[in-house]
């Protein structure tokens, strides 16, 4: 099971992988970063990436089926109520995939891809895979 700089090389080898990294959404902290990252400031996009993650648990048209156990995050007992979020630009993609952990689930993993030698699709099952194996601690 990798942990958070395995987990962020496995990423980098997702065809059309840009930049990769690995955040608290709560905080808008990044726990690691790989490649590049959108205007070359990781910590800027981590913060930012976060504000999008939160929008998408605490609103209720996102997971109405479940309601919030979490207080105001939006989590139930398996985690954040979405698994992932994707956010298309003209030149690339924006892969966020929710991590579930035994405490708090308040990290993701965000890819950003190269829109012309990007898979999306590939992109977003091989975020769930590492997302389930990662070992953070």
């Amino acid at each position: 099971m990798p942990g958070i700089d395995e987990c962020l090389l496995e990423a980098m080898l997702v065809p059309g992988a840009r930049g990769a990294s690995i955040v608290d959404w709560i905080s808008g902290l990044a726990l690691g970063t790989v490649g590049e990252s959108p205007g070359n400031d990781h910590e800027a996009t981590a913060a930012e990436t976060a504000e999008l993650a939160r929008m998408a648990t605490e609103y209720a048209a996102f997971a109405p089926e479940q309601p919030a156990a979490g207080g105001d995050t939006g989590e139930g007992k398996d985690g954040p109520p979405v698994e992932d979020l994707i956010v298309t630009t003209r030149t690339g993609y924006h892969v966020v995939r929710f991590v579930a952990t035994t405490f708090d689930s308040s990290v993701f993993l965000h890819l950003w891809l190269d829109r012309d030698l990007g898979n999306l699709a590939l992109a977003r099952l091989r975020l769930q895979k590492l997302a389930e194996g990662l070992v953070l601690g």
